[in-house]
């Protein structure tokens, strides 16, 4: 049996248009669903939506509609930006399907039928734009630390879960395992705030009444976020499907910052009372800064990923969120640097690669691609970089560090590209050195193929083109990381000479 893994993105409020944090964060959740495909393993890659809560009840309000007929609309613009932008999800779920409001309620009973839920009050400062309460002391001249909006009062009955009963297993947990919160910035955060003292945290209001009812009594409405957190389980099969949950669970999470304390503290306290294992990595990401202030919407301070796509294609956009910021690290955004990676990179990097190289085949073997009858030492060391940037790649991988695998590939590039002028194939022709001709021809077509398998995870779309203009006729992500071996690109293909994959665009 295949070997699975399971990846998720947090489930976006469906109070507003995608935007770049929510485009950046998918996309990386992809590359890493992408490649465990290409490795042979069945994968589970769920996003989805946040329907309910105060929050999309007030935007609903603001437009005239009924909540649900809101979230119905605004799913929409999100699946569209991930059909768009390839995002291979197996699974997208709303947090208003009849499944997942089922699986919510059945785990707020058996919590409460344990104790770990109970009755009290709540008093204190609430942000209804952040659906959370803040402590007096953590307040900003009376406003929410993380959206900077006013706080009001709030005093209602409610129910609590017993969080502070798990945070010290929580706390061994995450002190035996270095790599369950990433990067180590944020794993030192969690453990502080959870020396610091966690709370039981109140897990319904009866003040909203746009989510999901408490089983046993309907005047209270599940907390938004124990609601939404539960999405992971309900993906997974938890409840439903029995055999897909044992083959799935547990999973890796991808994240952004703001809503580390609720995935790395209060949802593994969750699991821990459910008796569930616990992620396999909570991989949290930086800020899309702009002027170096944090991309937002309600600042007015956006970047369109459509307008993105337009402008510069999937792919390029693809590429700048991986190789620009390692995860975990806020990157300030630039046209100016988006178009530096599309014109050094892309276009001059690599589909410069091509451009030399296709045409010789062309030129020298009426379009097809020779096959040498022997190896010397003439492609040994292209074949020894291949291997090393193979291994290096999988390394990266191995620990969610995106960037360094893409950084890896782009060696290999720059060697292909150099290669060229050092073998000088012109030259080789010129003095009718066939054989080497061909061993060069073909050491570079199979470094070109193998490249290709390496960035198909990241930028699909010109993994694709470039085997077509090999004429492979299979997809990179058909054929999968078993072809990385050197040797396996067919002779006798024969190459196209295709549109530039990358044209170079001038800074405004």
């Amino acid at each position: 049996m295949k070997s699975a893994f399971y990846v998720t993105t947090p489930i976006y409020y469906v109070n507003d248009v995608p935007h770049i944090g929510h485009a950046y964060c998918t996309v990386l959740a992809d590359v890493l669903a992408r490649y465990h495909r290409l490795q042979g393993e069945e994968v589970l890659f769920l996003t989805g939506t946040d329907e309910h809560g105060q929050k999309v009840e007030k935007a609903a309000a603001e437009k005239g509609l009924e909540p649900q007929i809101h979230a119905d609309k605004m799913v929409i613009p999100f699946k569209k930006l991930w059909q768009r932008y390839e995002i291979s999800y197996d699974d997208f779920i709303r947090t208003t399907e009849s499944r997942h409001q089922k699986v919510v309620q059945a785990i707020f009973q058996k919590l409460s039928d344990q104790g770990d839920i109970y009755k009290g009050y709540y008093e204190g400062w609430y942000c209804i734009h952040e659906e959370t309460f803040w402590p007096e002391s953590q307040l900003i001249e009376k406003k929410c630390p993380e959206c900077h909006r006013p706080v009001e009062w709030l005093k209602e009955e409610s129910y609590y879960f017993r969080c502070s009963k798990y945070t010290d297993k929580l706390l061994d947990w995450i002190n035996g395992h270095e790599n369950f919160i990433t990067p180590i910035s944020r794993r030192n955060e969690v453990i502080s705030l959870i020396k610091s003292g966690i709370q039981d945290i109140s897990v319904s209001r009866t003040s909203i009444s746009w989510g999901i009812p408490v089983p046993f009594n309907k005047s209270h409405t599940i907390y938004v976020w124990f609601d939404a957190l539960i999405n992971y389980l309900t993906g997974a099969g938890y409840l439903i499907d029995q055999e897909k949950f044992d083959r799935f669970w547990p999973p890796v999470h991808l994240l952004g910052k703001d809503i580390l304390k609720f995935h790395a503290i209060v949802w593994p306290c969750m699991l821990l009372a459910l008796g569930i294992k616990l992620p396999q990595a909570i991989a949290t990401t930086g800020f899309w800064t702009l002027g170096s202030e944090k991309i937002s919407k309600s600042k007015g301070i956006v970047i369109d990923p459509n307008e993105l796509a337009d402008e510069f294609g999937i792919d390029v956009v693809r590429y700048f969120f991986i190789r620009q910021v390692p995860i975990g690290q806020d990157g300030e955004f630039t046209r100016q640097a988006l178009v530096r990676r599309l014109n050094h990179d892309l276009a001059n990097d690599l589909g410069n690669l091509l451009h030399r190289s296709l045409p010789m085949v062309k030129r020298y073997f009426s379009g097809k691609i020779p096959k040498p009858s022997k190896e010397t030492s003439l492609t040994d060391h292209l074949r020894k970089k291949a291997e090393k940037t193979i291994e290096e790649y999988f390394t990266a991988f191995n620990k969610q560090q995106l960037r360094e695998a893409i950084a890896v590939t782009w060696q290999l590039v720059s060697h292909a590209n150099k290669y060229i002028d050092q073998v000088a194939p012109w030259q080789l022709y010129k003095e009718e050195k066939t054989s080497q001709l061909v061993e060069a021809t073909y050491g570079l077509l199979e470094t070109i193929r193998i490249i290709a398998l390496l960035i198909s995870p990241f930028i699909p779309s010109t993994a694709r083109k470039i085997y077509q203009q090999l004429g492979l006729s299979s997809a990179p992500e058909d054929q999968g990381f078993s072809y990385l071996k050197w040797g396996n690109l067919p002779a006798n293909l024969e190459v196209s000479l295709g549109e530039p994959l990358f044209p170079r665009v001038e800074d405004k």
